[in-house]
């Protein structure tokens, strides 16, 4: 197996809304905002080569919104998917395998492309993954998170006949050393991958633990549907990570991509940092 990371792109977001009750004066060290209270965020996706498979975990927010909604988020950043494919020597249509996490946005955006009139996925040679409680929870939105699910990045897939279900089950082996965790604080269903590589468990932590800063229990994002939940989930594995050493791999930290966490006397904390690709065995 190897594993490559692949980044997309960076986007803004309200600092207040990424970590929610937690002080401006308190935050703002963590990620300095402009002068919009603005904060900037990576879109960091994975690439998983297993075996035949070639399975990308997530894929930003693609291209194919119309200018007035990309001015909301304020893309940067020189980094692209193709740009981070080519950089291993993949294209798009070598992928094998599209893993969704969730279906906000800024996780499956480029699930879909634009081709002339038509929405025709984007990788035309994959199988995208998700679960059907995760799906309707999508394709029915409640008023507070319907903004985040945008139909045409989700819609096409289906009519597409390329959208697999994988079942609802905790630690479900989706492939060869690699499971999937289930998260229902940020959104019904998200699910995070969890791969053995190298004798170490890296865990993609999607919106679960959006970055390094997000490690203590209160920094809960205002996104989430149900911070409660979040609070437990974030408690539970945590404790796990540091009792098994886990690798935690970042989606949205602007500069830092893996770490692994220790107990100190102020509670969880991250420990090392380092590149995916400084992991040793």
């Amino acid at each position: 197996m190897n594993l490559y990371t692949i980044p997309t792109g960076r986007f803004k977001l309200d600092g207040g809304a990424m970590f929610g009750v937690v002080p401006k004066s308190i935050w703002q060290k963590l990620n300095p905002p402009d002068d919009h209270n603005l904060c900037s965020w990576e879109m960091r996706c994975l690439l998983v080569e297993n075996g035949d498979q070639l399975i990308l975990i997530d894929n930003g927010i693609g291209n194919k919104q119309s200018e007035k909604f990309f001015s909301h988020y304020y893309l940067h950043g020189d980094d692209t998917l193709e740009k981070s494919f080519a950089k291993y020597g993949f294209h798009k249509n070598d992928i094998t395998h599209v893993f969704l996490t969730h279906l906000h946005f800024d996780h499956c955006g480029g699930s879909i492309e634009r081709v002339g009139e038509k929405l025709v996925p984007a990788f035309k040679n994959a199988t995208y993954i998700s679960n059907e409680q995760h799906w309707q929870w999508a394709t029915q939105p409640n008023d507070r998170e319907k903004a985040s699910f945008l139909k045409e990045n989700i819609l096409p897939i289906q009519e597409s006949g390329q959208l697999q279900f994988i079942p609802f089950e905790e630690g479900y082996q989706f492939s060869n050393d690699f499971k999937v965790r289930f998260a229902f604080g940020h959104t019904d269903a998200m699910m995070l991958p969890h791969i053995s590589y190298k004798g170490k468990d890296i865990i993609y932590m999607a919106d679960l633990l959006p970055s390094l800063a997000h490690i203590p229990i209160p920094y809960v994002m205002a996104y989430d549907m149900f911070p409660l939940k979040t609070l437990q989930e974030k408690k539970s594995f945590l404790q796990e990570a540091v009792e098994k050493n886990y690798v935690l791999f970042f989606e949205h930290d602007p500069s830092i991509e893996c770490c692994t966490v220790q107990l100190t006397e102020k509670g969880i904390r991250p420990d090392h940092t380092f590149l995916l690709s400084e992991l040793v065995v």
